[in-house]
């Protein structure tokens, strides 16, 4: 695949893709989802990549790149970088291929990610932790390949990885029972999106493909203002599988003309949807399989009585961050709130403040206090938990009137940064 080939001859590559992943892929099911077809009037859809073999679909553009290679490359030994969905996948491949792979991935990957990688590639693997993000991970991979004369295996960019992922494609529409009104994609680095751009621009043209980036790692987005890729300076990682400073070349050439818009998703409404789809329908996804049923909300009204698909790409996540989902999704909703409060130093301030500050549904949830013989009055750090937005204003009144506030800390990120 080169950028100036046809959609056409894209797509007998990808036909050709999905023959040689029959006997290794899942054929991961098209399930409507009841409740959000409710909540939207229209007819939602999921795509399960999250219930592939390597519980994400980053197993097909590895194991698709892997079998297109010859024997002597192979022997070469391959390499990649990863935040850890593609690095499953090549481990998983190179297990299966008998084939050495040493597989890079950022020092702060999720402990869950890591311990599968090591348990899919076994004996055949080298797991090695370099940099903060995959940008500086790849970077070492890369050196890595020069020194050892090893074969990279892009996470993205690369033809036989587009194509590979591109055979999800097909199968959303082998199995949809009536022509898609919209489809809605995560992107990181653009693999995915391409190859179902490059499938639905020739099979399902009339299809609204919408991707789906982290607001704060949105890579194609501003690609796209400025008709090229262009490197984030900076980026969250919060959203681990989709965490990524720049787009590819080639995945940034097959989406531009496709993609019908771009949604950017705030973390806070990840981790909203990670709940809501773990609480009503029992679906375990990562932050980055989030990301396309999290954008929903912000086109309620266009896709009102259509037919929606929503691919969930993943479901690594480690159950440790669990507690970082809950406290951003409680953040993101205007449920949780965090002060400097005064306390004088006698006995029953804190009895007061729970008395007469606190209202009947209020929750402490966080509580840091010193006392300093040498002060009338302490400095406490105070989280609390309302259960209606609303009863934030009488909350900061009370605290006022009372003479017990002191600052709100919800619009520092940097002090935020210490208390989550």
């Amino acid at each position: 695949m080169r950028t100036g080939e046809t959609y056409l001859s894209i797509l007998d590559n990808v036909y050709s893709a999905a023959e040689r992943l029959k006997n290794v892929c899942v054929r991961t099911p098209l399930a409507v989802n009841n409740n959000l077809s409710t909540v939207y009037n229209a007819k939602i859809s999921f795509k399960r990549e999250d219930l592939q073999r390597v519980r994400s679909y980053k197993i097909r553009g590895a194991y698709n790149k892997m079998a297109t290679m010859s024997q002597e490359e192979l022997s070469r030994g391959v390499v990649c970088a990863s935040a850890g969905n593609h690095a499953q996948g090549v481990a998983f491949a190179c297990n299966s291929m008998k084939v050495k792979g040493t597989i890079f991935m950022p020092l702060p990957t999720p402990g869950q990610k890591l311990e599968q990688v090591k348990m899919f590639g076994g004996n055949d693997i080298e797991v090695i932790l370099f940099g903060d993000t995959f940008d500086e991970a790849k970077d070492a991979a890369m050196r890595f390949c020069k020194e050892k004369d090893g074969i990279f295996i892009h996470p993205f960019d690369d033809p036989a990885i587009i194509e590979g992922q591109a055979t999800t494609a097909l199968e959303i529409l082998e199995q949809a029972e009536e022509p898609i009104d919209y489809l809605f994609v995560p992107i990181g680095g653009g693999g995915l999106a391409a190859g179902i751009c490059s499938v639905f621009h020739e099979l399902s043209p009339q299809t609204k493909i919408i991707g789906v980036e982290p607001s704060a790692a949105a890579s194609m987005k501003k690609a796209l203002e400025n008709g090229k890729p262009v490197l984030l300076e900076k980026i969250s990682r919060f959203v681990d599988g989709a965490a990524v400073q720049q787009v590819g070349s080639l995945t940034f050439e097959l989406c531009k003309d496709v993609l019908h818009d771009m949604a950017t998703v705030e973390e806070g409404l990840v981790c909203e949807t990670i709940l809501s789809l773990y609480n009503k329908d029992a679906i375990v996804v990562e932050p980055a399989g989030a990301l396309s049923v999290a954008a929903l909300e912000k086109y309620k009204d266009q896709i009102e009585g259509k037919n929606v698909v929503c691919i969930i790409s993943g479901s690594n996540n480690d159950i440790t961050r669990m507690e970082e989902i809950k406290e951003k999704a409680l953040l993101y909703a205007n449920l949780k709130h965090y002060f400097l409060v005064r306390f004088p130093q006698r006995p029953g301030a804190l009895k007061t403040f729970v008395m007469d500050v606190l209202g009947q549904n209020d929750d402490i949830t966080f509580f840091e206090y010193t006392q300093k013989n040498s002060k009338e009055k302490g400095i406490a750090v105070v989280g609390i938990a309302i259960k209606h937005k609303e009863d934030f204003t009488p909350l900061i009144d009370k605290m006022k009137k009372h003479d017990f506030f002191v600052n709100y800390l919800n619009n520092d990120p940097s002090l935020m940064n210490l208390l989550i």
